[in-house]
């Protein structure tokens, strides 16, 4: 069983977050620069074993795709060229950065740190990536 990776893509940085290999448990792995981003999941794939990559659907409350599926389109598009065998899904990240916030806060970070948006990307990662675990537990 390979581990599965999880993308919070966004214009200047990408949370990523992992799981380990059982695919039990969730964790942030850290947050790359945009424009490096492809080369990095790449290299990652290349020295671990990698299930499958799931990236955050960004929707409006209506249930429409957000703005920023005009980035995210042509970011997954360059993946599954990179990647060819790798499967890769979308996943509903509604509520995310909200949630990283709430956890931050509750996790009793310090404002400065409540503030670092590199941080929030790599937890609004992890809560995507734990969301799809549930998701999948509970579905089988």
């Amino acid at each position: 069983m390979g581990r599965i990776l999880a993308i919070d893509y966004g214009r200047k940085r990408v949370g990523v977050a992992v799981t380990d290999p059982l695919q039990l448990i969730a964790n942030g792995l850290t947050t790359v620069p945009s424009a490096n981003i492809v080369d990095f999941i790449c290299n990652y794939v290349s020295k671990e074993n990698v299930e499958r990559i799931i990236v955050g659907l960004p929707k409006q409350m209506n249930n429409q795709p957000s703005e920023s599926m005009k980035y995210i389109k042509p970011f997954v598009a360059t993946l599954k060229k990179r990647l060819p065998n790798m499967p890769i899904e979308y996943s509903d990240e509604r509520f995310t950065s909200v949630l990283a916030h709430k956890a931050m806060l509750d996790g009793g970070l310090k404002k400065k740190d409540r503030q670092n948006k590199a941080l929030v990307d790599e937890i609004s990662a992890t809560i995507i990536l734990q969301d799809y675990l549930e998701f999948k537990k509970y579905s089988i």
